[in-house]
């Protein structure tokens, strides 16, 4: 039996080098474009279900993939026993790359883990040959380039996924071998910086919730306004609004005030109230006079309310006629509580505001507070956008998962302290003006996205050749794919 006629490293440099017509974008003269398969060698798990087990040597999943990164959880395992059968195609090394072919598709990660590993289905490992940088062709598959060029060549309609024979084709730009190495360091360095501005960002996220939600439990508890109450008169009574505005209702308070369990100590002047006792919750719809069919209102759907500033962004213009049945109607100073999760949780409340004809029709997920002249509306409004009411809003959420809602009676029996109207406007005062402070600390919360996009430039310019660390006198990176071709 005759053996396969070895190719030349003429012919191997054909199948491995990348036409100039087809090569994706120009990069520097002393670099070359290769076809990916040639230059690594790659071990395709797919197709293959391992049988789990309880413990043993630890399985890493498509889920475990992230990019740039293997994560720590789910934790699966494969028997000690089943090991050798199941890794017959390959053992991976510390450095190898991860890849995902689908479901996520085109997640990238650097093999860390120094202790024996299985891999599942759905990642292949890619192994640059010696004497590559792995690190560079981490880089290089995240890059931005890359990923468009991945997904581009990627099949189905349902999961989008990529076949091993398809990556192998892939085009990827291959440098000299010193300048991998020196645009490897340089984007671990760069990303180490960005990765620490990042942590700085979570710490301040951190400390402005914590903060803030400080504040917010002073206020409702009298301590924020403690030295505005000792230089005004406190002669004005919590009793003597809540008579008043259940003059409004037209309610008769028949509950005992000795039935209510007070939760905390507050002023003597205030009063712990239910929140369905002083706020109309839900109110029926407002008969409206002279509103013809094609006139245009204002619509607000869920995604046009803010979780992070609790602000009506972007709300919808439609006609009456395709409103006025079946959502949500409320008027100008109501509040929109989202009631779903995970929207209640998120924070999705909002006063509606600058509505058109002074009224307003939106998502069936809201619940609609209108207050009265006896109560400030802001005052209601930061209480149900705090996280300790969403925390226990949460716990008696009824429905389905994924379905739940917090039901109408948790509103209407929720126990609040009720101030005086003096007060109330002097506590909305203060939070207003505390707010707006915090809320200039917590911008910095928008350098996230930041962040994200200069790892993509950082990316975008490494790959291009652009990142000033190419030195064009260094020897052209054919010779270094040439050493690779004949050590395959």
């Amino acid at each position: 039996m005759s053996k396969k006629k070895q190719k030349s490293i003429e012919e191997l440099l054909e199948e491995a080098l990348v036409p100039e017509e087809e090569q994706p974008y120009p990069v520097p003269e002393n670099w070359v474009w290769v076809r990916l398969g040639s230059i690594t060698r790659f071990i395709d798990y797919r197709g293959k279900t391992p049988k789990k087990t309880e413990s043993g040597i630890r399985l890493i999943t498509a889920k475990n993939v992230r990019m740039g990164y293997i994560q720590d959880e789910p934790k699966e395992f494969i028997s000690e026993k089943d090991y050798d059968s199941w890794m017959t195609r390959g053992i991976p090394n510390v450095g190898d790359i991860l890849f995902t072919t689908e479901a996520p598709l085109g997640n990238v990660a650097q093999l860390d883990i120094n202790e024996k590993i299985a891999l599942a289905q759905r990642i292949i490992t890619i192994s640059p040959y010696q004497p590559l940088e792995k690190t560079f062709f981490k880089y290089c598959l995240m890059s931005p380039q890359m990923q468009a060029l991945i997904k581009s060549n990627a099949t189905g309609t349902t999961v989008s996924g990529i076949k091993a024979s398809r990556l192998k084709e892939i085009e990827v730009p291959l440098a000299p071998l010193n300048e991998q190495k020196r645009i490897a360091e340089k984007v671990e360095r760069l990303f180490a910086k960005l990765d620490e501005a990042k942590r700085l960002i979570e710490e301040v996220k951190g400390s402005f919730e914590l903060r803030w939600e400080s504040i917010l439990d002073k206020a409702f508890r009298g301590e924020l306004t403690k030295k505005w109450r000792s230089k005004n008169s406190m002669t004005e009574k919590a009793d003597d609004i809540f008579k008043e505005i259940q003059k409004v209702y037209k309610k008769s308070n028949k509950k005992d005030e000795h039935e209510i369990n007070p939760p905390y100590q507050i002023p003597q002047n205030w009063r712990w109230v239910r929140l369905g006792d002083i706020v109309d919750i839900n109110p029926p719809k407002k008969k409206l006079a002279d509103i013809e069919d094609d006139q245009i209102c204002t619509f607000i759907p869920m995604t046009s309310i803010s979780d992070k500033t609790g602000e009506i962004e972007n709300p919808e213009i439609r006609e009456y006629a395709k409103v006025k049945k079946g959502y949500t109607f409320f008027l100008e100073n109501d509040i929109l509580f989202a009631k779903i999760t995970p929207c209640m949780e998120n924070g999705k409340t909002a006063i509606a505001q600058n509505l058109i004809n002074g009224f307003g029709f939106g998502s069936t997920e809201f619940h609609v507070i209108r207050t009265n002249s006896y109560i400030n509306i802001k005052l209601i409004y930061y209480l149900l956008r705090s996280k300790k009411f969403r925390m226990e809003a949460k716990k008696e959420m009824t429905g389905a998962v994924g379905q739940q809602r917090v039901p109408k009676s948790f509103l209407e029996n929720y126990l609040f302290p009720l101030p005086p109207k003096r007060e109330q406007d002097k506590i909305v005062e203060l939070l207003d003006k505390l707010y707006v402070k915090e809320v200039e600390i917590s911008k910095i919360e928008t350098l996230e996205g930041e962040i994200d996009s200069l790892r993509q430039s950082i990316l975008n310019k490494a790959f291009h050749g652009e990142l000033g660390t190419n030195d064009p006198t260094e020897e052209s990176a054919i010779e270094l794919l040439k050493e690779v071709l004949k050590s395959r």
